[in-house]
């Protein structure tokens, strides 16, 4: 199993009710073959008797990236940083994202380049820290703007408030609750949302476009969007209510169909849907020592299924940074790519255009994923942006909520800030049940760490409002059930089998809840019957035991289904003021929080 859990976190409304007033980076090169192109492989014009003409092959430049989240800042401790191969075997860390040094970068990289396309591969918005989540992610979409994305896929990120949500996100308009933020009114994206494979079910039809065609200079390059199947499994069912999402492969066939129709045989395929790489380094050879062998997961199935017609795939959702080529149906390599999390990285790859067919010439096709350092000038129109919504945050983000002695980090199987929201939920748990036995708590909700170093002015080891809600920005609720201790077994059994046997999903668990997680075994076994203790006793299946959870898991979400069958359901606060009261009463100045131990679950590997 992966060492974190996949990006699969609970999608809810964001919280509102609070609003009161560059350089290239390091770069690895993959390419499909160095081989030559037909004739003059040199892209670019040439100079014929009586004119300037265009050649045969002419160089396209596809700047992409994905799973941007709204960081807009530069994201904190490690999930700022990407980790680098060095040739003599060991690795390192590199500080990289942030929205003003991404702008610098891109333009950077565009400098010279004639035609140049920049695209993404979904949830752009979503999950969010405060500075655009506060404000339902109209800051993110300006600042897309401003990077000049010409188009993105949907990812399940960009339902978390309902599709009339996302149609306002692409089309413009005051939220219809919160009203204007600005003397502006938003004004929308710039580029289109796709969104193929998502139908209303009255009309059955897309609701966005299902694909874009850029055009220059005669040079066609469709792309055609897509979010995983999978997406109402992982999101509230509010917020796909009245969708349904069909399969990955066969909408894209479909609608390279109708491109090719339409005399377009360039395309990409814009799949918010992704896989897991051999290595945690960006520069690793995703090829060696074959073509693919160095990613696994949902994404290798669907470039192995996907038409060859489409040239190459731009991907995401597992938040991991590869450029692997990947055999299509026909057997011709073709390149995948994904470019990690938060603006750390963007995918640079050249798609070599053949005038003659209209189509992509595969053996020139070369790609990178290269790295947003900060060791460039930041882009002033970003840093503008990023001034202008933290003024309006600030009365809200900067208050204090708790002290904390060190990092608390969220990485790993079992991690330290895990175990702290879990005992957060289990104390307001209590609070509205005494008899509240234990709390479980989803890993893909938990979407940043609480660093020690101070961030602003607040000073180090304080956590403010704004660093809670980076945390926990989907203003789930805590909500209580009861289950019996045969069911709470169940659901430990359901976090390493059925859809979570591929990529096992470890909830993380308050004090108290202690068993052992044998890797060596396969399935349903991995988790030890006989080592589940609660309080040092044996869970007793024919018992009944009272369990906090928030209420995306409690309807049975991220591959969960036991915990959707609880008994006597309490309803309680969200999931952010459960943090903050836990904090609050449990921290000060003087008596700071120390670090978990993360030492609740035993790992056999």
């Amino acid at each position: 199993m992966p060492a974190t859990s996949p990006a699969h976190p609970e999608r809810r409304r964001r919280r509102t009710n609070r609003f009161a007033a560059l350089a290239a980076g390091v770069v690895t090169v993959g390419a499909l073959a160095a081989a030559g192109l037909p004739g003059s492989a040199t892209a670019g014009e040439d100079h014929r008797k009586g004119g300037h003409w265009p050649g045969r092959y002419q160089d396209v430049q596809l700047l992409s990236f994905n799973d941007l989240h709204g960081n807009l800042e530069p994201p904190a401790g490690s999930s700022g940083r990407v980790t680098e191969h060095q040739h003599d075997g060991t690795t390192k860390t590199i500080d990289a994202g942030g929205v003003e040094y991404l702008a610098t970068h891109l333009r950077e990289a565009r400098k010279g380049e004639k035609y140049s396309i920049t695209a993404a591969g979904g949830d752009m918005v979503g999950a969010s820290p405060l500075i655009s989540g506060l404000f339902h992610d109209e800051p993110t979409i300006e600042a897309l703007n401003k990077l000049d994305l010409d188009v993105t896929s949907v990812g399940n990120h960009e339902f978390d408030e309902g599709a009339k949500e996302l149609a306002r996100l692409q089309n413009g308009g005051c939220h219809p609750k919160d009203g204007c933020y600005t003397d502006q009114r938003f004004k929308g994206a710039d580029f289109p949302y796709l969104a193929a494979n998502v139908l209303d079910e009255k009309t059955k039809k897309p609701i966005l476009k299902p694909y874009w065609v850029w055009k220059k200079n005669g040079v066609k390059v469709g792309f055609i969007g897509v979010t995983l199947e999978g997406t109402p499994d992982i999101v509230s069912a509010e917020g796909v209510k009245g969708l349904s999402f069909k399969d990955e492969t066969e909408t894209i066939n479909k609608y390279a169909k109708v491109l090719q129709k339409q005399g377009v045989k360039s395309i990409v395929a814009l799949i918010h849907e992704g896989g897991f790489p051999a290595s945690t380094s960006y520069n690793y050879d995703c090829d060696s020592p074959g073509a693919g062998d160095g990613v696994s997961g949902p994404i290798v199935d669907i470039a192995k299924n996907v038409t060859p017609q489409v040239d190459a795939l731009v991907t995401g959702h597992t938040h991991n940074a590869y450029v692997c080529s990947i055999a299509d149906p026909a057997g011709k390599p073709r390149m995948v790519t994904s470019a990690a999390s938060f603006g750390r990285l963007y995918t640079d790859t050249t798609l070599t255009y053949d005038r003659r067919t209209g189509d992509i010439a595969r053996t020139a096709v070369k790609s990178a994923n290269r790295v947003v350092t900060r060791d460039v000038p930041k882009a002033p129109d970003m840093t503008e942006l990023i001034s202008k919504w933290n003024t309006l945050a600030a009365p809200i983000g900067n208050k204090p909520i708790g002290y904390i002695s060190g990092d608390i980090g969220n990485t790993g199987t079992e991690s330290p800030l895990g175990d702290l929201i879990a005992d957060a939920q289990l104390a307001h748990g209590k609070q509205l049940d005494p008899e509240t036995d234990l709390a479980l708590m989803n890993p893909g909700g938990i979407r940043a760490p609480l660093t020690y170093a101070a961030k602003a002015a607040e000073g180090d080891g304080v956590v403010t409002y704004a660093e809670g809600f980076t945390v926990q920005p989907f203003a789930n609720t805590v909500n209580l059930q009861d289950f019996t201790g045969a069911q709470l077994i169940q659901v430990l059994k359901e976090q390493v089998s059925g859809p979570n046997a591929a990529a096992p999903k470890v909830l993380q668990v308050s004090s108290g809840l202690t068993y052992t997680l044998d890797l060596t075994k396969s399935g349903a076994d991995r988790v030890v019957t006989d080592s589940i203790r609660l309080n040092g006793s044996a869970v007793d299946p024919a018992a009944t035991y009272r369990v906090a959870t928030n209420s995306f898991l409690a309807g049975g979400g991220d591959g969960f289904p036991t915990l959707g069958q609880g008994a006597n359901d309490v309803v309680g606060s969200d999931d952010l003021t459960a943090l903050e009261q836990y904090l609050t009463a449990n921290s000060s100045a003087a008596g700071p929080i120390a670090p978990p131990k993360a030492d609740r679950i035993t790992i056999v590997k």
